[in-house]
C-alpha cells in the first residue's frame, strides 16, 4: 500500500532525492523536517550500539513512507535510515506534509493504518526478543515479512542476509547460521544455494 500518492505529493512541491547504497538519509538525533516516501529501492533504519553492533528497527521499500512518527510529535529521530541499495526517495517539508493530512480525511485514515501496523508490528518485535528462543526470533521476524507482504501461503524467498537478520533480530549472526540450519532439519524452512525461503 502505498503511503500518499506520488502525484498527489509532487503537487503539494514534493521532490526527488536519491542515494547511493550505504549512504544515510538522515541520523539518529537528527531534527524531523522531512516527510519520506520510498519511490525505489530499499533502507534500514537502525540504531548501532557503543561497540559498534547495528540493531535494525525495520525495513522499508516502494511506496512506503519512514521516520514519520517524529513529525507529529516534534521529536527527534530515534534512529538513523541508511540505503541497503540505490535509492530513490520523496521527500516533502513537514509543514506540507501536516497540511495535506489536515485537508485529506482519506489520507488520515491510510495513515491511522499505517501507523497502527507498525505499532503492531514493534509489539510483536519487542515480545519475540524478549521472550524467545533464538529459532522463535527467527520465526517471529520471517512471519512478520510475510504478513507484511500479505504472503501466507507459499514459501517465499527471504532477501535478507544471514548479518541483516542477526540485526534485526539481535542476535549473534553465528547464531542465526546456526538455528536456521535446526530449522532446515525441522523443515520449517527451505534453503537452497544458501537461499532462504519461508
Amino acid at each position: 500500500m502505498t503511503a500518499i500518492d506520488t502525484n498527489l505529493l509532487i503537487s503539494w512541491g514534493a521532490t526527488y532525492k536519491k542515494y547511493k547504497k550505504g549512504e544515510y538519509i538522515f541520523y539518529e538525533g537528527d531534527e524531523a523536517l522531512f516527510y519520506y516516501q520510498v519511490e525505489s529501492g530499499e533502507l534500514r533504519m537502525s540504531n548501532m550500539n557503543d561497540s559498534g553492533k547495528e540493531y535494525i528497527q525495520g525495513m522499508f521499500s516502494k511506496g512506503e513512507s519512514f521516520g514519520e512518527p517524529p513529525l507529529f510529535l516534534n521529536e527527534r529521530y530515534p534512529a538513523s535510515a541508511i540505503a541497503n541499495e540505490d535509492l530513490v526517495v520523496l521527500r516533502i517539508s513537514k509543514e506540507y506534509f501536516l497540511k495535506i493530512l489536515r485537508e485529506n480525511t482519506e489520507i488520515q485514515f491510510t495513515f491511522l493504518k499505517i501507523l497502527a501496523k507498525k505499532v503492531y508490528s514493534k509489539a510483536i518485535t519487542a515480545k519475540s526478543v524478549i521472550n524467545h528462543t533464538p529459532e522463535e526470533r527467527i520465526m517471529a521476524f520471517l512471519c512478520d515479512y510475510k504478513r507484511k507482504l500479505n504472503e501466507h501461503d507459499n514459501p517465499i524467498q527471504i532477501p535478507f542476509t544471514r548479518q541483516e537478520i542477526a540485526n534485526y533480530t539481535g542476535l549473534r549472526v553465528e547464531t542465526v547460521i546456526r538455528t536456521l540450519s535446526v530449522m532446515k532439519s525441522k523443515n520449517m524452512i527451505i534453503i537452497k544455494d544458501r537461499k532462504l525461503f519461508f
